[in-house]
């Protein structure tokens, strides 16, 4: 049996590893990390080499592990170049600095030991803990049991581009289906759909490769902040305020006032107004609510059937949907031990982030209890030392 089983293998399930392991809650040899991919953080990796991002958004002190200096001490001790792996007064880490120290703590505390490739199928509690069933038949027995499963494997389609891929699938992609060919097989003209910061760093890298072949239509002037939400999260300050609402409604409400949704940091709007001033990046405003194929090409439109665009291909950059992750196994637990939810489906845990006897939550789970930061690292980090704490 092991102590602890974490689904899910990503930024949220390996911040909890490390902190279960660091603080001598567990060893390796008693932790379960259960994911579809074949290697800690698949996805984050893919993700983000789709969109080519070379710094991240959040500061140098959100990381995944313990202590808030570990990346910067990791650089110097490294002789990393601290020039080029921090960006910017909140020294935003690089890319290449943010997963080489990944694969350091990967390695430091042997996490592969603990990873296990496997689908989720179903969870059943025990007398002694919980059960997790996979779809290859196997099964796996734990005392507690994290669920740090993340909405990264839902991307959300608009009806117009389903309908659109259902009768010509060679022509849209969402960029973070997994499924996305190379660039060069893509038919250009390209249009990204979007206004986000994945969209704006895939609009940078196609337009460097791809000059006057690229569009980037949004439906929304741009949204220039730092950070997606504002830095008080992190804090008392906001976090205690949040906590006294008795109403999960209003928290929901609140999380969504909160977040910075489809917004870019100024660094990057400034970048993309000087691709655009090159005359390389086309800027578009309209929202598609239409598209067709005819004579190779594809027309967007809009609510009033008027032409947009016509492109080649068309590449969402539309986010992820917010429903429940895990939802098709999850959902039958739910009903099963009556563990309590809010009228979003989302869990109502509590401030140790228990929704259930040795049951815990953490990343976008946990956001009804963390606030508007809970699916980032730096609310991975908060929710993990939340846990932790409470042993």
């Amino acid at each position: 049996m092991f102590d602890w089983i974490i689904i899910g293998g990503g930024i949220q399930g390996m911040t909890m590893a490390t902190f279960l392991l660091k603080a001598g809650k567990t060893t390796v040899d008693h932790l379960a990390i259960v994911d579809m991919n074949d290697e800690p953080l698949a996805r984050w990796k893919k993700c983000t080499e789709v969109i080519s991002m070379p710094y991240l958004r959040s500061p140098s002190v959100h990381h995944l592990d313990v202590k808030p200096f570990s990346l910067q001490t990791y650089v110097k001790k490294n002789a990393l170049h601290w020039n080029t792996a921090f960006y910017g007064r909140y020294k935003r880490p690089s890319l290449a600095a943010f997963n080489e120290h990944c694969e350091h703590l990967i390695e430091d505390l042997s996490l592969k030991q603990a990873w296990i490739q496997g689908k989720v199928i179903a969870v059943a509690k025990t007398e002694t803990g919980w059960t997790v069933h996979l779809s290859n038949g196997g099964e796996l027995i734990g005392q507690k049991l994290v669920l740090a499963m993340g909405i990264g494997e839902q991307p959300y389609w608009p009806i117009w581009a389903e309908e659109l891929k259902q009768n010509h699938e060679s022509s849209v992609f969402h960029i973070f289906d997994g499924k996305l060919p190379a660039i060069e097989q893509l038919q250009g003209p390209i249009t990204i759909i979007g206004g986000g910061i994945s969209s704006v760093h895939l609009a940078l890298k196609l337009s460097g490769s791809h000059p006057n072949e690229v569009t980037l239509l949004k439906r929304h002037p741009f949204r220039v902040y730092d950070f997606d939400s504002d830095p008080a999260w992190l804090g008392p300050k906001n976090q205690l305020s949040f906590r006294k609402l008795k109403s999960f409604q209003k928290r929901r409400e609140q999380i969504i006032q909160a977040r910075h949704k489809g917004s870019i940091p100024p660094d990057l709007h400034m970048k993309l107004l000087n691709r655009v001033k090159q005359g390389t990046l086309c800027l578009l405003d309209g929202e598609v609510e239409q598209a067709e194929y005819r004579n190779g090409k594809i027309n967007l439109h809009d609510k009033n059937g008027n032409l947009i665009e016509q492109t080649g291909t068309v590449l969402l950059a539309t986010g992820f949907k917010p429903s429940l992750p895990g939802k098709e196994w999850l959902s039958p637990v739910i009903d099963t031990y009556q563990l309590c939810c809010s009228e979003c489906g989302y869990p109502i845990v509590s401030r140790s982030l228990q929704w259930g006897p040795d049951l815990y939550v953490i990343g976008a789970l946990a956001e009804l209890e963390i606030g508007p930061i809970a699916r980032n690292i730096s609310g991975a980090r908060y929710a993990a030392g939340r846990i932790v704490d409470s042993l």
